[in-house]
Protein backbone atom coordinates (compact mmCIF):
# COMPACT_ATOMS: atom_id res chain seq x y z
CA UNK A 1 0.00 0.00 0.00
CA UNK A 2 1.41 3.45 -0.72
CA UNK A 3 1.84 6.19 1.56
CA UNK A 4 -0.36 8.93 1.22
CA UNK A 5 1.30 12.03 -0.10
CA UNK A 6 1.78 14.40 2.95
CA UNK A 7 1.75 17.69 0.78
CA UNK A 8 -1.51 16.28 -0.62
CA UNK A 9 -2.91 15.50 2.86
CA UNK A 10 -2.19 18.88 3.77
CA UNK A 11 -3.79 20.53 1.38
CA UNK A 12 -6.68 18.34 1.62
CA UNK A 13 -6.90 19.08 5.69
CA UNK A 14 -6.48 22.95 4.18
CA UNK A 15 -9.36 23.26 1.66
CA UNK A 16 -11.86 21.14 4.41
CA UNK A 17 -10.79 23.57 6.90
CA UNK A 18 -11.44 26.84 4.76
CA UNK A 19 -15.16 25.45 3.59
CA UNK A 20 -15.90 24.95 6.72
CA UNK A 21 -15.52 28.63 7.91
CA UNK A 22 -17.19 29.67 4.76
CA UNK A 23 -20.25 27.59 5.38
CA UNK A 24 -20.22 28.90 8.93
CA UNK A 25 -19.93 32.44 7.69
CA UNK A 26 -22.64 32.48 5.13
CA UNK A 27 -24.76 30.62 7.82
CA UNK A 28 -24.39 33.45 10.45
CA UNK A 29 -26.61 36.11 10.16
CA UNK A 30 -29.93 36.04 7.95
CA UNK A 31 -28.33 35.77 4.52
CA UNK A 32 -32.64 34.75 3.36
CA UNK A 33 -33.46 38.22 4.79
CA UNK A 34 -30.81 39.44 2.88
CA UNK A 35 -31.96 37.91 -0.50
CA UNK A 36 -35.51 38.61 0.03
CA UNK A 37 -34.80 42.51 1.16
CA UNK A 38 -32.19 43.50 -0.96
CA UNK A 39 -32.20 41.81 -4.34
CA UNK A 40 -35.44 40.00 -4.92
CA UNK A 41 -35.56 40.82 -8.69
CA UNK A 42 -32.32 39.59 -9.34
CA UNK A 43 -33.45 35.65 -9.23
CA UNK A 44 -36.34 36.66 -11.59
CA UNK A 45 -33.67 38.60 -14.06
CA UNK A 46 -31.19 35.84 -14.07
CA UNK A 47 -33.90 33.53 -14.98
CA UNK A 48 -35.28 35.53 -17.90
CA UNK A 49 -31.45 35.98 -18.93
CA UNK A 50 -31.01 32.28 -19.18
CA UNK A 51 -34.50 32.14 -21.10
CA UNK A 52 -35.45 28.82 -18.61
CA UNK A 53 -38.73 27.34 -19.32
CA UNK A 54 -40.61 24.00 -18.97
CA UNK A 55 -38.61 20.84 -19.28
CA UNK A 56 -34.92 22.03 -18.57
CA UNK A 57 -32.74 20.46 -16.31
CA UNK A 58 -31.09 23.24 -14.37
CA UNK A 59 -28.84 24.18 -11.35
CA UNK A 60 -28.30 26.86 -9.28
CA UNK A 61 -24.93 27.14 -8.02
CA UNK A 62 -24.55 28.72 -4.84
CA UNK A 63 -28.11 28.93 -4.48
CA UNK A 64 -28.51 30.41 -0.86
CA UNK A 65 -31.90 29.77 0.17
CA UNK A 66 -33.16 29.87 -3.57
CA UNK A 67 -33.39 33.70 -4.67
CA UNK A 68 -32.83 31.90 -8.15
CA UNK A 69 -33.39 28.45 -8.21
CA UNK A 70 -37.56 29.31 -6.95
CA UNK A 71 -38.25 31.31 -10.32
CA UNK A 72 -36.55 28.94 -12.21
CA UNK A 73 -38.71 26.37 -10.78
CA UNK A 74 -41.97 28.60 -10.89
CA UNK A 75 -40.52 28.91 -14.88
CA UNK A 76 -41.53 24.98 -14.81
CA UNK A 77 -37.98 23.31 -15.42
CA UNK A 78 -36.67 20.93 -13.00
CA UNK A 79 -33.83 22.72 -10.50
CA UNK A 80 -31.33 21.43 -8.43
CA UNK A 81 -30.07 23.62 -6.09
CA UNK A 82 -26.57 23.71 -4.50
CA UNK A 83 -25.01 25.26 -1.85
CA UNK A 84 -22.38 24.80 0.50
CA UNK A 85 -24.26 26.07 3.13
CA UNK A 86 -27.08 23.36 4.08
CA UNK A 87 -28.15 25.92 6.74
CA UNK A 88 -29.86 27.71 4.45
CA UNK A 89 -31.91 25.43 3.07
CA UNK A 90 -34.89 25.51 5.03
CA UNK A 91 -35.55 29.04 4.10
CA UNK A 92 -35.47 28.09 0.78
CA UNK A 93 -37.84 25.04 1.53
CA UNK A 94 -40.33 27.77 2.76
CA UNK A 95 -39.32 30.23 0.09
CA UNK A 96 -40.25 27.13 -2.37
CA UNK A 97 -43.54 26.51 -0.42
CA UNK A 98 -44.88 30.11 -0.87
CA UNK A 99 -44.19 29.94 -4.42
CA UNK A 100 -46.15 26.29 -4.58
CA UNK A 101 -43.03 24.90 -6.21
CA UNK A 102 -40.61 21.76 -5.79
CA UNK A 103 -37.08 21.06 -6.46
CA UNK A 104 -33.88 19.62 -4.83
CA UNK A 105 -31.66 20.92 -2.50
CA UNK A 106 -28.35 19.64 -2.12
CA UNK A 107 -25.46 20.33 -0.04
CA UNK A 108 -22.51 20.86 -2.86
CA UNK A 109 -19.02 23.00 -3.02
CA UNK A 110 -18.92 25.16 -6.24
CA UNK A 111 -15.55 24.36 -6.45
CA UNK A 112 -16.07 20.57 -6.32
CA UNK A 113 -19.92 19.75 -7.49
CA UNK A 114 -21.52 15.94 -6.57
CA UNK A 115 -23.00 16.31 -10.01
CA UNK A 116 -21.88 13.91 -13.39
CA UNK A 117 -20.88 15.64 -16.17
CA UNK A 118 -22.92 17.55 -19.01
CA UNK A 119 -25.69 16.97 -16.91
CA UNK A 120 -27.91 20.11 -16.97
CA UNK A 121 -29.12 22.39 -20.00
CA UNK A 122 -28.77 25.56 -17.77
CA UNK A 123 -26.30 26.44 -14.86
CA UNK A 124 -26.97 29.61 -13.19
CA UNK A 125 -25.49 31.39 -10.62
CA UNK A 126 -26.91 35.01 -8.63
CA UNK A 127 -23.89 36.64 -6.64
CA UNK A 128 -23.15 33.13 -5.33
CA UNK A 129 -20.48 31.51 -7.00
CA UNK A 130 -18.31 34.46 -7.11
CA UNK A 131 -17.76 34.03 -3.44
CA UNK A 132 -16.16 30.23 -4.11
CA UNK A 133 -12.40 31.28 -3.36
CA UNK A 134 -10.75 29.40 -6.33
CA UNK A 135 -12.07 31.42 -9.53
CA UNK A 136 -10.85 29.54 -12.11
CA UNK A 137 -11.46 25.77 -10.64
CA UNK A 138 -15.36 27.42 -9.92
CA UNK A 139 -15.57 28.42 -13.51
CA UNK A 140 -14.26 25.13 -14.46
CA UNK A 141 -16.94 23.35 -12.64
CA UNK A 142 -19.70 25.35 -14.02
CA UNK A 143 -18.46 24.60 -17.47
CA UNK A 144 -18.02 20.58 -16.76
CA UNK A 145 -21.55 20.15 -15.22
CA UNK A 146 -22.94 22.10 -18.41
CA UNK A 147 -24.41 19.95 -21.19
CA UNK A 148 -22.63 20.82 -24.89
CA UNK A 149 -24.77 23.97 -26.32
CA UNK A 150 -26.51 24.24 -23.04
CA UNK A 151 -26.15 28.22 -20.99
CA UNK A 152 -23.76 29.19 -18.36
CA UNK A 153 -25.35 32.68 -16.74
CA UNK A 154 -23.94 34.42 -13.85
CA UNK A 155 -24.49 37.48 -11.59
CA UNK A 156 -21.64 39.55 -10.42
CA UNK A 157 -21.24 42.63 -7.96
CA UNK A 158 -18.66 44.14 -10.02
CA UNK A 159 -15.37 45.34 -8.21
CA UNK A 160 -16.22 49.65 -8.49
CA UNK A 161 -20.09 49.59 -8.04
CA UNK A 162 -22.00 49.81 -4.22
CA UNK A 163 -20.84 45.92 -2.71
CA UNK A 164 -17.89 45.86 -4.56
CA UNK A 165 -17.09 48.89 -2.81
CA UNK A 166 -18.03 47.66 0.17
CA UNK A 167 -16.04 44.91 0.18
CA UNK A 168 -13.59 47.32 -0.17
CA UNK A 169 -14.24 49.51 2.41
CA UNK A 170 -14.03 46.08 5.35
CA UNK A 171 -11.19 44.67 3.32
CA UNK A 172 -8.24 46.45 6.17
CA UNK A 173 -10.01 45.49 8.96
CA UNK A 174 -11.35 41.66 7.68
CA UNK A 175 -9.32 38.29 8.19
CA UNK A 176 -6.42 37.72 5.86
CA UNK A 177 -7.65 35.98 2.79
CA UNK A 178 -6.33 32.31 2.15
CA UNK A 179 -3.51 31.43 0.21
CA UNK A 180 -4.67 31.43 -3.26
CA UNK A 181 -8.21 33.05 -3.05
CA UNK A 182 -8.74 35.66 -5.80
CA UNK A 183 -11.56 39.03 -4.32
CA UNK A 184 -14.89 37.44 -4.61
CA UNK A 185 -15.76 40.96 -7.16
CA UNK A 186 -13.27 40.20 -9.62
CA UNK A 187 -15.97 38.17 -10.59
CA UNK A 188 -18.01 41.07 -12.17
CA UNK A 189 -14.71 41.98 -13.96
CA UNK A 190 -14.99 41.49 -17.76
CA UNK A 191 -11.40 40.23 -18.73
CA UNK A 192 -11.62 37.99 -16.01
CA UNK A 193 -14.38 35.90 -16.45
CA UNK A 194 -13.29 36.07 -20.19
CA UNK A 195 -10.06 34.40 -19.23
CA UNK A 196 -11.69 31.95 -16.72
CA UNK A 197 -14.30 30.63 -19.38
CA UNK A 198 -11.70 30.04 -22.10
CA UNK A 199 -12.11 28.93 -25.24
CA UNK A 200 -14.61 26.41 -23.52
CA UNK A 201 -17.60 28.86 -24.12
CA UNK A 202 -19.06 30.78 -27.23
CA UNK A 203 -21.44 33.41 -27.43
CA UNK A 204 -20.51 35.29 -24.13
CA UNK A 205 -22.50 38.22 -23.76
CA UNK A 206 -21.58 40.76 -20.38
CA UNK A 207 -23.67 42.96 -19.76
CA UNK A 208 -23.35 46.07 -16.73
CA UNK A 209 -27.03 46.64 -15.27
CA UNK A 210 -27.78 47.90 -11.69
CA UNK A 211 -30.60 46.96 -9.33
CA UNK A 212 -31.86 49.68 -6.83
CA UNK A 213 -31.85 48.92 -2.80
CA UNK A 214 -34.12 50.47 -0.64
CA UNK A 215 -34.48 48.83 2.50
CA UNK A 216 -33.60 51.41 5.74
CA UNK A 217 -34.74 55.29 6.59
CA UNK A 218 -31.38 56.08 6.97
CA UNK A 219 -27.64 55.00 6.29
CA UNK A 220 -27.23 54.48 10.57
CA UNK A 221 -30.18 52.03 10.27
CA UNK A 222 -28.31 50.48 7.23
CA UNK A 223 -25.19 49.93 8.50
CA UNK A 224 -26.51 48.38 11.62
CA UNK A 225 -28.70 45.81 8.89
CA UNK A 226 -25.59 44.76 7.43
CA UNK A 227 -23.41 43.89 11.08
CA UNK A 228 -27.18 42.05 11.71
CA UNK A 229 -27.58 39.55 8.31
CA UNK A 230 -24.63 39.56 6.52
CA UNK A 231 -22.05 37.06 6.68
CA UNK A 232 -18.68 39.18 5.54
CA UNK A 233 -19.86 42.10 7.61
CA UNK A 234 -20.42 39.96 10.91
CA UNK A 235 -17.31 38.18 10.17
CA UNK A 236 -15.50 41.47 10.36
CA UNK A 237 -16.88 42.81 13.30
CA UNK A 238 -15.87 39.62 14.89
CA UNK A 239 -12.45 39.60 13.77
CA UNK A 240 -11.34 42.75 15.63
CA UNK A 241 -14.17 42.36 18.58
CA UNK A 242 -11.55 42.87 20.90
CA UNK A 243 -10.02 45.55 19.09
CA UNK A 244 -11.96 48.92 20.37
CA UNK A 245 -10.36 51.14 17.81
CA UNK A 246 -10.86 48.84 15.08
CA UNK A 247 -14.25 49.10 15.57
CA UNK A 248 -14.18 52.48 16.18
CA UNK A 249 -12.81 52.75 12.68
CA UNK A 250 -14.67 49.84 10.46
CA UNK A 251 -17.83 51.76 11.84
CA UNK A 252 -17.17 55.11 10.60
CA UNK A 253 -15.59 53.98 7.32
CA UNK A 254 -18.70 51.68 6.78
CA UNK A 255 -20.74 54.46 7.61
CA UNK A 256 -19.45 57.07 5.37
CA UNK A 257 -19.62 54.77 2.92
CA UNK A 258 -23.18 54.63 3.07
CA UNK A 259 -23.59 58.04 3.62
CA UNK A 260 -21.39 58.94 0.48
CA UNK A 261 -23.50 56.23 -1.93
CA UNK A 262 -27.15 57.31 -0.67
CA UNK A 263 -29.04 58.36 -3.80
CA UNK A 264 -32.09 59.64 -1.67
CA UNK A 265 -33.17 62.85 -1.58
CA UNK A 266 -35.76 62.55 0.78
CA UNK A 267 -35.97 62.78 4.46
CA UNK A 268 -36.58 59.07 5.70
CA UNK A 269 -35.34 57.24 3.03
CA UNK A 270 -31.79 55.31 1.94
CA UNK A 271 -31.46 54.38 -2.37
CA UNK A 272 -28.03 52.46 -3.14
CA UNK A 273 -27.69 51.80 -7.15
CA UNK A 274 -25.43 48.37 -6.84
CA UNK A 275 -23.67 47.47 -10.53
CA UNK A 276 -23.71 43.72 -11.30
CA UNK A 277 -22.55 42.10 -14.16
CA UNK A 278 -24.51 39.91 -16.12
CA UNK A 279 -22.95 36.78 -17.33
CA UNK A 280 -24.17 34.74 -20.45
CA UNK A 281 -22.50 32.07 -22.31
CA UNK A 282 -23.30 28.72 -24.17
CA UNK A 283 -20.69 25.64 -24.11
CA UNK A 284 -19.14 24.49 -26.90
Amino acid sequence: MSTPDPTVVTEQTADRQLKAKHRALWASGDYPAVAADLIPALGPRLVAACGIGPGQQVLDVAAGSGNAAVPAAAAGATVVAGDLTPELFEAGRANAARHGVELEWVEADAEAMPFADNRFDVVMSCVGAMFAPHHQAAADELIRVTRPGGTIAMINWTPTGFIGTLFATMKPYAPPPPPGASPAPLWGDEQHVRELLGDKVIDLTLRHETVQMEHCTSPLEFREYWKRNYGPTIAAYRFNADKPEQLAGLDRDFLALLENWNRATEPGRTAYDAEYLLVTAVKR
